[in-house]
């Protein structure tokens, strides 16, 4: 049981207050001699000034055991002045208790010690033999007074130390409840991130390529009206794939790629439908070890090869672009290059490319943007195998 502080303090001071004023009236009261009497009060007087006045975990370690000495002293002077055992040995009671407070246990055991044996000398002085079964009494009530101070001072530590738990519990709570938010906010932020990403990589690819067939059409709708109808009716065919692809990014997040195609036929598809629709030549190379991959490589790979050959639908003027698909060295690297004028510096960083370093990071992969030698553009996206694929391969 804890002891509130207010209770702890009662518990201990009051005692201590009622016992010591019965013992010296009673005591005062029992001596007939007026000097004895006047010299008995003045004991007292100190006794109770230095035990209730002076806090003694205030005062330096060696200034308090030398008042408990004094307090010692004046008991001993108290019981000489009263013949036999008389009522001035109960005041050691109350020092037993206050010495258990005051005093780590080491000390205040000595303490005790203290006080039984300078009881014993005044009782063997005062009654000889008789006065050892007295100092067993007394001295076994010392130590009953002195194990129910510590005791008590005990529970005023554990109330301390419940209290200071408490606090920091509280903090803890506070903390969680503010790292919930933060995680909260953050979960929030990768999956606008996310949907971005997909928005871009997918409905951005198909919309570009319909763009281009609508300027051709527009230009070709009078001169030659069969081929315009062919290239609107490849934008009609990019709008409904782009479609399809918005509504299963918007209802799951997920890449029809990753459920139906392997990745060297997902990147086959993609090729023929952006060079029939844009007219560059495309050049598809996948490795045999490139084909068993993850869920997750086979998706952020088709991503990476849909956004590079947008990008250089829309920044490259090239007439051919090469996209290579290879496994080495526990990697999985996808390069899309191409023979255009390459990507200016203020282009560089757009959401596209962006989105790619975000997706290939997300995956412990990279992604680079360099010249290609020869002109043009190249994008390096590159994915680490997991460790059982990379074993297993």
């Amino acid at each position: 049981m804890v002891v509130p502080r207010k209770q702890y303090a009662i518990l201990l001071n009051l005692p201590l207050a009622l016992g010591f004023l019965a013992v010296s009236l009673t005591g005062l009261l029992n001596i007939h001699d007026p000097t004895a009497r006047i010299r008995t009060a003045v004991l007292l007087a100190a006794f109770g000034g230095i035990l209730f006045a002076v806090n003694l975990k205030h005062v330096p370690r060696l200034a308090a055991h030398f008042l408990l000495a004094v307090l010692t002293a004046i008991v001993c002077a108290l019981m000489l002045l009263d013949s036999g055992v008389g009522y001035f040995p109960i005041l050691f009671f109350l020092l037993g208790p206050f010495v258990t407070v005051q005093f780590p246990a080491r000390p205040s055991a000595i303490w005790m010690g203290v006080f039984i044996l300078c009881s014993g000398v005044i009782f063997g002085y005062q009654m000889g033999l008789a006065g050892m079964f007295s100092l067993a009494i007394y001295g076994t009530g010392y130590v009953f007074f002195g194990v129910f101070g510590w005791l008590l001072h005990q529970s005023e530590i554990s109330r301390a130390k419940t209290e200071l738990l408490l606090v920091e519990l509280r903090e803890a709570h506070r903390q969680l409840q503010v790292y919930a938010e933060q995680l909260e906010e953050l979960t929030i932020t990768q999956e606008r991130n996310r949907i971005s990403r997909e928005m871009h990589d997918t409905l951005g690819h198909r919309l570009t390529i319909a763009s281009v067939q609508l300027e051709g059409a527009q230009r070709l709708v009078r001169g030659d009206p069969g081929k315009a109808e062919k290239m609107i009716a490849t934008v009609r065919d990019q709008v409904r794939e782009g479609l399809v692809e918005l509504r299963r990014t918007v209802a799951m997040l997920r890449s029809p790629i990753e459920e139906e195609l392997p990745i060297g036929a997902a990147l086959e598809k993609l090729v023929h439908q952006t060079s029939d629709a844009t007219g560059i030549h495309i050049h598809l190379s996948v490795g045999a070890r490139a084909v068993d991959l993850p869920g997750t490589h086979r998706q952020a790979l088709y991503r990476a090869a849909q956004e590079g050959l947008t990008n250089v639908q829309r920044h490259a003027r090239a007439s051919e672009a090469w996209l290579r698909l290879e496994e080495r060295e526990g990697k999985v690297t996808l390069t899309i290059s191409d023979n255009g004028r390459g990507i200016p510096l203020e282009e560089q960083t757009g959401t596209g490319l962006s989105g790619l370093r975000e997706r290939s990071a997300l995956l412990g992969g990279a992604c680079f943007l360099d010249a290609r030698p020869g002109g043009g553009t190249q994008v390096t996206f590159e994915l680490p195998l997991p460790k059982e694929r990379g074993e297993n391969g």
